[in-house]
């Protein structure tokens, strides 16, 4: 499996960034030093209400309904170099495409907003924001639903455990709860959308790499930061998989290896045959293993769905940087976003497997390579709205 590597967007790093990164493989498990309180939740001009009580909020499966999709421009060319029109040409085309199912906002510089407009067409709106990257499903909120409505959990985004600068987009996902007047939850723990798989029954996937590590929840355990999350996501179960620390910029998000297709059924990243031994191929066998001696929070056996990668090999313009998963697609009302890589025996077979396991549901295949080559996918630049 080809993954990011730390590098993905390394030109935008700081030397504070850069020495943050030799923390990445640090993980805490005595749960030593002081604590936070839980979450508190704020409406708009209102002040905190304090923890939110258990079972106030839970979060959706990305297959329930939803109001809208947000995106994010890529703004800046010191990230992407000669990549930048490449990679916004991507995303137009993803926003367009998700937009044949569901409203999509595109959050874009003001000095950027008639270059997106143009680009994207009338069928996206464009929110005028300064931004710093393009990666909307871990800087814009967590969405949760409940009996008060919805809200918007903000897992306090900062740059991958500091791996990248992050000053604007560490404000995004309050500045979108504010603007659309959506209560916004205050996590006590820091981590990324990327780095959570619910079921929408229970069930969270996630990996410790990406949440146990000292370059986000320094001084927590696995169990404080796992009773955060189920407070956080009204979810009762956490399965957790090792994942690998300090490989790719986001030290393994669960969205690049293992999503729910429905409760009880896991469709898993799994590399081709004749894959060589690495980090990445050890890091699937794991969550495959952890997967069959596990059950979900309602005793289900897991159903585990074998979604193989492509031949990179047979990929223009796949580098050492580029995500070669197909596991990061993108559900939408009445939708599935798949990636098109450009291995047209892989793409096609990847694209009847999501298809059979999401049945009623149009799959639309989009060519991100541009994306990919920048260590991302389609489920790291969407992040959806549910319909509270």
């Amino acid at each position: 499996m080809a993954h990011p590597r730390p590098s993905r967007r390394s030109i935008l790093q700081s030397g504070a960034a850069l020495a943050a990164l030799a923390l990445t493989g640090g993980c805490s498990s005595d749960g030593g030093g002081e604590e936070p309180p839980g979450p508190s939740a704020t409406a708009p001009g209102a002040a905190a209400s304090g923890s939110p009580a258990a079972g106030r909020w839970a979060m959706p499966a990305e297959s329930a309904p939803h109001t809208r999709t947000f995106m994010a421009w890529p703004a800046l060319e010191e990230v992407w170099g000669d990549q930048l029109a490449g990679v916004r040409q991507d995303i137009a085309g993803l926003a367009q495409a998700v937009a044949g199912f569901e409203p999509v906002v595109l959050l874009a510089r003001p000095d950027q907003a008639d270059q997106a407009r143009q680009a994207c067409g009338t069928s996206v709106e464009v929110l005028e924001l300064t931004v710093d990257d393009l990666w909307a499903r871990d800087t814009g909120p967590t969405f949760v639903t409940g009996p008060q409505g919805l809200a918007g959990v903000d897992f306090d985004f900062n740059g991958w455990g500091g791996k990248q600068t992050h000053a604007n987009d560490a404000k995004v996902a309050r500045y979108l709860l504010d603007h659309y007047r959506i209560t916004r939850v205050q996590a006590p723990i820091t981590g990324e959308g990327g780095g959570i798989e619910v079921d929408g029954d229970g069930t969270l996937m996630a990996t410790e790499s990406s949440w146990v590590n000292d370059n986000r929840n320094p001084g927590k355990s696995r169990d404080r930061i796992e009773a955060d999350l189920k407070e956080l996501l009204g979810v009762e179960k956490v399965i957790w998989f090792k994942g690998v620390a300090g490989q790719d910029i986001t030290d393994c998000h669960v969205d690049a290896l293992a999503r729910f297709a429905e409760p009880g059924t896991v469709v898993l990243h799994r590399p081709t045959a004749d894959t060589p031994p690495d980090v990445w191929t050890t890091a699937s066998a794991q969550a495959l293993e952890v997967l069959g001696s596990t059950t979900d929070a309602k005793g289900r056996t897991l159903k585990v769905v074998d979604l193989p990668e492509p031949d990179v090999e047979r990929i223009r313009g796949a580098g050492k940087n580029f995500l070669a998963t197909y596991i990061n697609y993108y559900v939408c009302n009445g939708g599935v976003i798949v990636p098109r890589f450009g291995d047209q025996a892989a793409d096609d077979r990847a694209a009847g497997i999501l298809g059979d396991l999401h049945p009623g549901r149009k799959v639309t295949q989009v060519s991100v390579n541009h994306i990919a080559a920048g260590g991302g996918g389609i489920h790291c630049a969407t992040q959806q709205q549910p319909a509270g």
